[in-house]
C-alpha cells in the first residue's frame, strides 16, 4: 500500500524527523515503540506521520505478512538528527537519523523487545538510555548472545559522563 503524501509541514516541525507509521492488522504493522512524538499528522485511518524532534532517540517495528504468516520483521533504534548531520536512510524515516541498532527477523525484533522492556523494568525511559547501550544490544543480539542489562547504576554512570563532557 502506498504512502500517502502528507500535507505541507507548519515551520515548528520542519526539522523534525519523520516517522511514517502504518496499522492494517495482521498485514502490515509499522508502530513506534517508544520515543518522544511532538506532533503528528493523521494521514487515513491506517496511516500517521509522527514527527520527533532532533537528538531524540526512538524504536520503529516494522511487521509485515501476507496469508501465509510473516514475511518482514525488523527493528531500528536511531536518533534523530539536526539539520546538517550525517544520517543512515531508513525506510519510512525521513529524512533517517544516527542507527544505534538495525536488526531484523523476529527472533531478533522479539530480543530487541525485550531489552526495551528491560530497560523500562529498570526505571529508565528508553529515550534516555545511553545510545552505547542500544549499539551494545545490536552487537550482542547480532552474534547470537544475550546482552547485558541495563541497570539504574549503568543509568547514572552514563549521565554522569554527560554532565563531565558538557
Amino acid at each position: 500500500m502506498p504512502l500517502i503524501p502528507p500535507p505541507p509541514l507548519p515551520p515548528r516541525l520542519r526539522h523534525c524527523t519523520q516517522v511514517h507509521v502504518t496499522w492494517i492488522e495482521k498485514k502490515r504493522e509499522h508502530w513506534l515503540r517508544f520515543g518522544r512524538v511532538v506532533d503528528e499528522q493523521i494521514l487515513s485511518r491506517s496511516q500517521a506521520v509522527k514527527y520527533i524532534r532532533p537528538n531524540s532517540v526512538f524504536a520503529l517495528v516494522r511487521w509485515d505478512a501476507n496469508d501465509y504468516g510473516t514475511i518482514f520483521s525488523a527493528i531500528d533504534i536511531l536518533r534523530a538528527v539536526s539539520a546538517g548531520e550525517p544520517f543512515t536512510t531508513c525506510p519510512d524515516i525521513d529524512p533517517g537519523g544516527e542507527s544505534l541498532l538495525e536488526l531484523s527477523g523476529w527472533p531478533k525484533v522479539e530480543q530487541v523487545l525485550r531489552a526495551i522492556d528491560a530497560v523500562e523494568a529498570a526505571g529508565v525511559d528508553p529515550c534516555e538510555a545511553s545510545p552505547d547501550h542500544w549499539r551494545h544490544v545490536h552487537q550482542r543480539i547480532a552474534a547470537g548472545l544475550r546482552p547485558r542489562t541495563y541497570t539504574m547504576e549503568r543509568h547514572i554512570a552514563w549521565k554522569k559522563r554527560q554532565e563531565a563532557c558538557s
